[in-house]
């Protein structure tokens, strides 16, 4: 079982696609309601829990897990590691690299959204979100400032600050159209997740190229079985993973 949801979910995919050694679902929590189709069999929903996710790896047959989940979602790593665990299952994690600040760079890292919101200070000011949905209601305690929100789907009104402008759209993006997007908006600060990868990265070059401060989350600990960093490693340990079991289950 592959959990998935981010882009390296989606090129290890398309690495064991057709593969028939493999037989892999892949499984996406659902908080993307137009998520792109995957090419395989696809499960959409959270588990409900470590007993839940127990459950369906024991009726599912499932041999190995691999975690792509994107690197703040804490609460499914963890389940899925103890659910392994429990079972005795082999357990993969891609943790992709952190960003990680230059000379030029002029960070403030906070532990999380609450402390983000209280970094902004007293005095109004221009604020690019680009978090996600799910901590966008951490903003609300700062209603002074004004929001520009980048998200591929509309966050629920009822969360968010009053002063909000929305984008809809989904990565990646360039690093041109990002400094334009923040010069247009006359954007004062960023507020960024720490998320790593590419496919966002051009904002946090664009702020540089822009000399705007980026209050940058930290990420949460990732609970995790054996780490890789990218799809084609995550691929590679599969098929040793498959390899052994098949030479083992043979007696060789």
């Amino acid at each position: 079982m592959i959990l998935g949801g981010t882009s390296e979910a989606s090129e290890l995919v398309r690495h064991i696609a057709g593969d028939g050694r493999l037989h892999p679902i892949l499984s996406l929590a659902g908080r993307t309601a137009n998520a792109l189709p995957s090419g395989i069999e696809t499960r959409v929903g959270g588990f409900g829990g470590v007993d839940a996710l127990v459950d369906w790896l024991q009726h599912n047959k499932t041999q190995a897990v691999i975690d792509a989940t994107h690197p703040f979602a804490a609460r499914i790593s963890a389940n899925a590691q103890a659910a392994t665990t429990r079972l005795g299952l082999s357990l993969c994690t891609v943790l992709r690299p952190e960003w990680e600040a230059t000379a030029s760079d002029r960070w403030t890292n906070v532990p999380d959204a609450d402390a983000a919101a209280r970094e902004l200070g007293p005095q109004p000011r221009r604020v690019f979100l680009s978090i996600g949905r799910q901590s966008l209601a951490a903003f609300a305690a700062a209603p002074q400032h004004t929001y520009l929100i980048r998200s591929i789907e509309a966050p629920d009104s009822a969360s968010l600050p009053p002063k909000v402008d929305l984008i809809a759209a989904r990565g990646p993006f360039d690093r041109a159209s990002e400094a334009a997007l923040l010069r247009d908006n006359r954007i004062d600060v960023l507020v960024s997740k720490n998320s790593g990868g590419t496919a966002t990265y051009p904002k946090i070059e664009a702020a540089r190229d822009l000399g705007l401060p980026v209050i940058m989350i930290n990420r949460p600990h990732k609970a995790c079985g054996t780490a890789v960093t990218t799809a084609a490693e995550a691929h590679a340990w599969l098929i040793a993973h498959h390899d052994a079991r098949t030479c083992s289950e043979r007696g060789v």
